[in-house]
């Protein structure tokens, strides 16, 4: 396997539309990086650019160290896995497993390891006399991912591989995926807009937006510290919820929210609040996770009203607005454990802890909670 580098990378179609800009990444040999964003952020541009399929305007591609700008997509040992499986129709199992092996003019015997080799990794033996149509769309994925790896290639490009599945077999194959490339310990770069796999599947995770790194951080850091609005409104499921606030100081010397009309004071570490106190009285966005907001159990709390609630067996996703917010303010929501019942235009009380709350700049970036916070992550390495 090989590492991955993406150095200042740019990428402007005729007529002006840029694709990708500045892009700085670095996968290191045996990793699995997931690349996810919203539909035409520059997801697959990239994938394409590091197979030899589009040509980059400007920046520099090297894998394991070799500048591969000027190479051929043959001379890059590069396999990709496409979300349409690109299997011949015409061709059994076999003779698609073999045809890359046959293109190279491999010996039989090398044929015969290397396809021994990928059928029994996957459990494709029962399958090899049938044609693609004869398979479902998991056995299809797993031949796709098989005539990928009987190359052995340098690094895998996974473009969006689970996106023809139905849901429930989605979350299998994702399973098994995980797996596989576990074993592989393959370098991988896997393209995706759904988040959960990117989050499940990622060694580390990339959020890309309008052709721009936002962020990368494992998974677990992703979802924790997001470097900015973009970041934090878009991973998650429910979103993070956003809304306009200002920081002011409160009569006791500590710090409150103000959200129109209501104040909500806040227990922070200490050196949280030393930073947060020098963007006192400025336009701030605050973000909380809905499983971080609950009810609270005194008058203390932030006062809503109850928009509407969804009841989900093991959960209910409760939707409320703030009294005495603009209309024109998003709603929050909240994950309750449970099942619990609601009318609309119900009362109730919040409560957050203030150690889960989010604050982000004007420009959206999130403000820092103490020296040892690193949030924004745009060097990528």
């Amino acid at each position: 396997m090989a590492s991955v580098d993406f150095e200042h990378i740019d990428k402007i179609y005729p007529g002006g539309a840029q694709a990708v800009a500045d892009f700085n990444l670095a996968i290191a040999n045996g990793e699995v990086l997931a690349l996810v964003g919203p539909s035409g952020c520059g997801k697959s541009t990239l994938l394409r650019l590091l197979a030899g399929l589009e040509t980059a305007t400007g920046g520099i591609l090297r894998i394991d160290g070799q500048r591969v700008n000027e190479l051929s997509p043959q001379q890059r040992n590069i396999a990709m896995v496409f979300q349409d499986y690109a299997l011949y129709p015409h061709m059994t199992v076999r003779r698609n497993l073999e045809f890359p092996l046959r293109m190279r003019n491999l010996p039989r015997a090398d044929i015969e390891r290397q396809l021994t080799w990928a059928v029994e990794l996957l459990g494709l033996g029962e399958l090899l006399d049938r044609l693609p149509k004869q398979l479902s769309g998991g056995q299809r994925q797993r031949v796709a991912m098989g005539r990928a790896l009987v190359r052995q290639p340098s690094v895998f490009l996974m473009d969006e591989p689970l996106s023809n599945l139905d849901a429930k077999l989605r979350v299998q194959i994702r399973a098994e995926l995980g797996e596989l490339l576990d074993r592989l310990g393959a370098t991988t770069l896997y393209v995706t807009h759904d988040q959960a796999e990117a989050m499940t599947l990622g060694d580390r995770v990339a959020v890309l937006d309008r052709g721009r790194l936002q962020q990368v951080a494992p998974p677990q850091q992703l979802y924790e510290r997001p470097a900015n609005v973009f970041v934090a409104g878009f991973i998650g499921n429910p979103p993070m919820n956003l809304l306009p606030v200002q920081l002011n100081a409160a009569r006791d010397g500590g710090l409150q929210l103000r959200l129109g009309e209501q104040s909500w004071p806040l227990v922070l570490p200490a050196i949280t609040a030393e930073y947060w106190r020098a963007w006192l009285d400025r336009p701030l966005t605050a973000g909380i996770r809905p499983e971080h907001l609950t009810l609270a159990m005194d008058e203390a709390g932030l006062l809503a009203t109850v928009g509407d609630a969804e009841y989900l067996g093991h959960e209910t996703l409760l939707h409320v607005r703030i009294v005495g917010l603009e209309t024109s303010s998003p709603s929050l929501t909240l994950r309750l454990p449970g099942l619990r019942r609601f009318q609309r235009s119900d009362s109730v009380r919040l409560a957050l802890d203030g150690a889960q709350l989010h604050l982000f700049d004007p420009d959206g970036l999130a403000l820092t909670r103490g020296p040892d916070q690193q949030t924004t992550t745009q060097n990528a390495t």
